[in-house]
C-alpha cells in the first residue's frame, strides 16, 4: 500500500473516461467543479456540463428532469451539501421516481479536515440508505473509485458515491474486480471480522498487520456498498469468527455499524463493535490528526477488537 492516489483525482478522470465511452452522460456541479474534480470531464465537453451555481436542490431537481429524457447525470457537490441542500429532491424526485441519478458526494467524512464541522460528512450514508431505491457506495481506494464509477454508470437506478478528498494508499490492482451488493474479503483469519467501509479500510489493514503482533488473526472486509449490503458474506463472516468490529468515518449512529447489526441481530447475533464518530459535531485540523482524535484510526481498531474479543462464547 506504498503509492497513494487522491480519490477525487480518480473520479474526476474515470468520469471523463465515462463521457468519452457514452455522450448520454451529462455532469451537474454546485460550483465547486475545481474541488469535486467534475471540472476535468467540463473540459473536454463543455456543452454536456452544467455548474448551476451554490445551488444544490436545483442541481438535483435539473439531473431528475434531464434523467427522464435518457440522459445519466452525475451530480457533484461535497457530501455534506448533498444530504443538507439537496436532500429535498434526492428524495422526492430522484428517489421515490426511481430516476437513473448518481449523486457524487466528495469530501465525505472529514475529510474536508480544516473546514470543520460545517464541512464534514458524517450523516450522509444514514440519510441515503434510508430512501427507497438507492443505492449507496462508498470507495476506499483510486483503483475502487474508478471501478465503481463505472458500475455506477452502468447501472439503472439512483447511486450515492460516497467520495473522499483524500490522498489515500492503492489497496488494489487492475484486476480487482467489482461488484455493486459484493463485499470483498482481503485477509485470511478466523479470531475476528473487521468490516470496513472508505479510508477505514485502509486502517483496518493496518489494525489486522498490528493485531498479528498479538496473536490475533484479524478477517477485513471491505463493504463498499452498504445498500445494497452483503448479507451472506456478513452471515459467513460472524458464524466463522464469532466476533465482528465495524469501522467507518461516519457518525456511529445509521451508518454501517447500523447496517451490520442490522443484519446480524436477525440471522446470527455475534458480540460487534461500532467504531465511527462517538455523535459528536467535529473539528477543523489536520485531516490524520482528526481521525485519531475521534477514533478513526489503526489502534482503536486493536483496542476494540480485543474487548469485542473477551465477548467472544
Amino acid at each position: 500500500m506504498a503509492n497513494k492516489k487522491a480519490i477525487r483525482d480518480a473520479y474526476g478522470e474515470v468520469l471523463l473516461e465515462i463521457g468519452k465511452e457514452n455522450k448520454d452522460v451529462v455532469v451537474l456541479d454546485a460550483d465547486v467543479a475545481s474541488s469535486s474534480k467534475s471540472g476535468v470531464f467540463g473540459k473536454e465537453f463543455p456543452d454536456r456540463f452544467f455548474n448551476v451555481g451554490i445551488a444544490e436542490a436545483n442541481m438535483a431537481a435539473i439531473a431528475a428532469g434531464l434523467a427522464t429524457t435518457g440522459k445519466i447525470p452525475f451530480i457533484n457537490t461535497f457530501a455534506a451539501f448533498m444530504v443538507l441542500r439537496a436532500a429535498d429532491p434526492a428524495r422526492s424526485l430522484i428517489a421515490y421516481t426511481n430516476l437513473n441519478v448518481k449523486l457524487a458526494g466528495t469530501y465525505a467524512g472529514l475529510s474536508d479536515s480544516y473546514d470543520g464541522a460545517s464541512h464534514h460528512a458524517i450523516a450522509d450514508i444514514a440519510f441515503m440508505r434510508a430512501l427507497p431505491n438507492m443505492t449507496v457506495i462508498s470507495v476506499a481506494d483510486a483503483v475502487e473509485t474508478a471501478k465503481a464509477t463505472k458500475a455506477a454508470a452502468a447501472y439503472n437506478g439512483p447511486v450515492y458515491l460516497r467520495l473522499s478528498r483524500a490522498e489515500v494508499p492503492i489497496i488494489f490492482d487492475e484486476s480487482y474486480e467489482f461488484e455493486i451488493g459484493k463485499g470483498v474479503q482481503l485477509t485470511e483469519g478466523n479470531d475476528v471480522t473487521i468490516v470496513a467501509t472508505g479510508y477505514m479500510v485502509t486502517k483496518s489493514l493496518e489494525a489486522a498487520e498490528l493485531l498479528k503482533s498479538k496473536g490475533i488473526k484479524a478477517r477485513v472486509v471491505n463493504i463498499h456498498t452498504i445498500k445494497p449490503i452483503d448479507k451472506e458474506l456478513l452471515i459467513k463472516c460472524a458464524q466463522e469468527t464469532g466476533a465482528v468490529v465495524t469501522a467507518e468515518e461516519h457518525n456511529v449512529y445509521g451508518g454501517l455499524g447500523s447496517a451490520v447489526s442490522e443484519v446480524l441481530i436477525k440471522e446470527y447475533p455475534v458480540p460487534m463493535e461500532i467504531i465511527g464518530v462517538e455523535d459528536t459535531f467535529t473539528e477543523s485540523g489536520d485531516y490524520e490528526e482528526l481521525l485519531e482524535k475521534y477514533g478513526l484510526s489503526a489502534g482503536n481498531i486493536v483496542s476494540k477488537v480485543e474487548a469485542v474479543m473477551k465477548k467472544k462464547k
